[in-house]
């Protein structure tokens, strides 16, 4: 039930900027958006249906899933000159996340019991693709601090090919953290579905 779409375009300019002594300076921009896909259906057999038939299609699985997120990695970096070495003068990454979450349009007409699943469910595919954006903004922070460790080298080719080994390293730890999360929350996700239908309905009786 675990799925998120990776749409990497790491994109690292480099342009030599003359002769500036000035330390390396960042900033990570990052983007978050949310979007939704309607649903129908009165039965939880209707919802898995309805989630199996319009739910969003990730290319990394070739099915559809009841959330997705889609990630963009994008970014910007200028070299100097310092000395007679080429050095990172400031780099930018840039990061855009669109969640893309179910909503159920017959959740107000819902008996008591379905409306709790509901509830139940849609709140864990939330908190699961939220996780996949956080994930990801831990990883572009994390190479925005690997460029700006590099050090000068003799000349800008060779930085520039630190640069792409870097960016090819976070690259895939990153993808490596998704696909683990996904692994661990689908072994999980009856466990945790009971606990939280066990916490929403002790909540109802109280």
């Amino acid at each position: 039930m675990t799925s998120y779409s990776r749409l990497w375009a790491m994109l690292l300019l480099g342009a030599l900027t003359g002769l500036f002594p000035n330390a390396a300076q960042s900033e990570t921009i990052v983007r978050k958006s949310i979007s939704y896909f309607q649903i129908g259906g009165k039965t939880a057999a209707d919802l898995d249906d309805e989630l199996a038939r319009k739910g969003p299609f990730t290319e990394a699985t070739g099915y559809r899933h009841p959330g997705a997120t889609q990630i963009r990695f994008g970014g910007d970096l200028t070299y100097t000159k310092r000395g007679t070495r080429c050095a990172v003068e400031d780099a930018t990454v840039t990061l855009d996340t669109k969640i893309i979450l179910p909503r159920w349009k017959n959740r107000k007409r819902a008996t008591p019991e379905m409306a709790m699943i509901w509830d139940a469910l849609s709140s864990d595919i939330k908190r699961h693709e939220e996780r996949h954006a956080e994930i990801a903004r831990q990883h572009a922070k994390r190479l925005e601090q690997r460029l700006l460790n590099l050090r000068p080298e003799r000349d800008c080719d060779r930085l520039q090919a630190k640069v792409a080994a870097v960016t090819d390293e976070v690259t895939r730890a990153h993808d490596m953290a998704q696909i683990e999360f996904d692994r661990i929350e689908s072994h999980n996700f009856e466990d945790r579905m009971l606990r939280i239908l066990r916490h929403r309905s002790g909540k109802v009786r109280n």
